[in-house]
């Protein structure tokens, strides 16, 4: 189950030294490998390939302590959470919506999650294409994962930073170093075109190992296509049929299956599979997970084995309270918990004062002091909900479609058994099931972002995201709030960022 993680951890210098002094973000490199001297074998070629996937768990990563996990930010700019421990500036800016500052380091670290990982995928997909020592039907498969990923890399950068630098070839001498941006529809040309080569490659739908597989690429693409019909190119009913159609083809595989109970989708047994459309690897002794611990109770609750390592992200009370009281997600132990056993002491019951979310709950980690989790990138339950709001507003904003209501009510009935299927859905209606069935997978932001609507909690509906206030900002958002800034040290490496 862990393969990829371990190939990576014993190849990733290998991989990553054909690529890190030629950043074409970071500092001016000084030399550069030629990759003749590597790609000489198969095995070279999987390390290459594997390597790729680094980006995956860059935003994974913290500075001084655990509590303090970049990908929280994602976030914490929804507005529907809180830290229990208490933020520096960097963090607050993303929690309170206060300004988000072109120096903040976490904006530094998102950028380099996009282009660091980029400039691998380059080097790897030039120089499979070129290998001739593997047949074409191994070649395509490897290049499908690259492809997927590069598009992955590209659609996180679009979205959070706009207008971006397009670069599809490796660098390999000092004249490519100062890339200007690209129109962000140039951007999402080139996703779209990777997704469609990926699509062609002979991909398996699944793959327990963790790999791409063409159910993440064909999940993605949806995605993509969503997004392209919303916010910002607003390519409207077109592509909206387009996400509606490709997340069918999807359903339609029979490969993926929501599971029964919310905490099956904890289980490490059913990682990769059922309802685990694609996921980021973890190891627990060489690649720890770090939401575990992460989010556990602060101050301090003797509920594991690590608890002064918690307080990293809590769901504020008023978006626990918007979840109905019937609804299965509020209860104990799936979404959110409100109590827990003392570690080492089964029979007592630790009850908190505020909820705290049960998500990324490891039990494997009370073992060991480490998370060996994978954390999900997609899952069946974000495609099905694709389908259903893609074809309501392809339909004009509601829709009568037998497979977008099946897809709808298969997530809402999970959480409410006794509800029946209803004649009808909105748009409306399926975006605030995404919220609450999505919340704290870092879905949410993206979602906001395309459609230019929020979840008020206070309210339980949907309303329009420009002038809305959320529980914990310090001010309604405004369009400038909807694009972060290109750190100020990627700007002074590369002046054509500024222009």
């Amino acid at each position: 189950m862990k393969k990829i993680i371990n190939s990576i951890l014993v190849t990733l210098i290998l991989s990553v030294s054909l690529t890190a002094c030629t950043d074409f973000l970071k500092e001016n490199p000084k030399t550069f490998l030629s990759p003749t001297e590597y790609y000489t074998s198969e095995n070279q070629i999987i390390a290459a390939v594997n390597g790729t996937y680094d980006g995956l768990s860059r935003l994974l990563g913290t500075d001084l302590e655990i509590a303090t996990v970049r990908m929280f930010n994602l976030e914490y700019i929804v507005g529907h959470s809180y830290r229990p421990r208490s933020a520096g500036t960097n963090e607050n800016q993303f929690l309170l919506l206060s300004g988000l500052d072109e120096s903040n380091s976490v904006l530094r670290e998102i950028w380099r999650t996009v282009f660091f990982p980029l400039e691998n995928c380059n080097s790897v997909i030039e120089n499979v294409e070129a290998s001739d020592i593997i047949d074409t039907a191994t070649k395509n498969r490897y290049l499908g994962q690259v492809y997927f990923l590069r598009a992955y890399y590209y659609y996180l950068g679009v979205q959070l930073f706009g207008d971006i630098p397009k670069k599809t070839e490796s660098t390999k001498d000092l004249s490519a170093i100062h890339i200007p941006k690209s129109p962000k529809a140039a951007i999402y040309d080139q996703i779209v075109a990777d997704l469609l080569k990926a699509e062609a490659t002979g991909l398996p739908w699944t793959d327990k190992s963790g790999h791409v597989t063409l159910g993440a690429v064909k999940t993605l693409l949806a995605k993509v296509y969503l997004t392209m019909a919303g916010y910002p190119l607003q390519k409207g009913t077109e592509y909206y049929q387009k996400a509606y159609d490709t997340a069918k083809e999807v359903i339609n595989s029979g490969q993926f299956e929501l599971f029964n109970e919310y905490s099956d989708l904890r289980k490490l047994v059913n990682e990769n599979a059922g309802e685990h459309i694609f996921m980021i690897q973890r190891e627990a002794q060489n690649a720890s997970a770090p939401f575990h611990f992460g989010l556990l109770p602060y101050p301090e609750a003797a509920i594991s084995i690590n608890p002064t390592y918690g307080g990293g992200m809590a769901p504020l009370k008023v978006f626990y309270d918007s979840f109905e009281d019937n609804d299965r997600r509020k209860e104990q132990g799936a979404f959110f918990y409100t109590e827990w056993t003392k570690f080492g002491d089964p029979n007592t019951l630790i009850k908190l004062e505020v909820p705290y979310i049960c998500k990324y709950w490891d039990e494997e980690a009370e073992k060991n002091s480490k998370s060996g989790a994978n954390i999900p990138i997609y899952r069946y339950a974000d495609v099905l909900l694709i389908c259903a709001e893609a074809k309501t507003l392809a339909d004009g904003g509601s829709t009568t479609d037998v497979t977008a209501i099946d897809a709808y009510s298969l997530v809402h009935n999970r959480a409410f058994p006794s509800d029946g299927k209803p004649s009808s859905i909105t748009s409306n209606q399926v975006l605030k099931e995404r919220f609450l069935e999505l919340c704290f997978e870092f879905h949410n932001w993206f979602d906001m972002l395309r459609t230019h609507k929020a979840y008020d909690p206070t309210s339980k509906q949907i309303v329009d995201l420009i002038g809305y206030k959320a529980p914990n900002h310090e001010y309604p958002f405004k369009e400038s709030d909807l694009i972060f800034p290109i750190p100020l040290r990627e700007k002074e490496l590369n002046p054509l960022l500024a222009e």
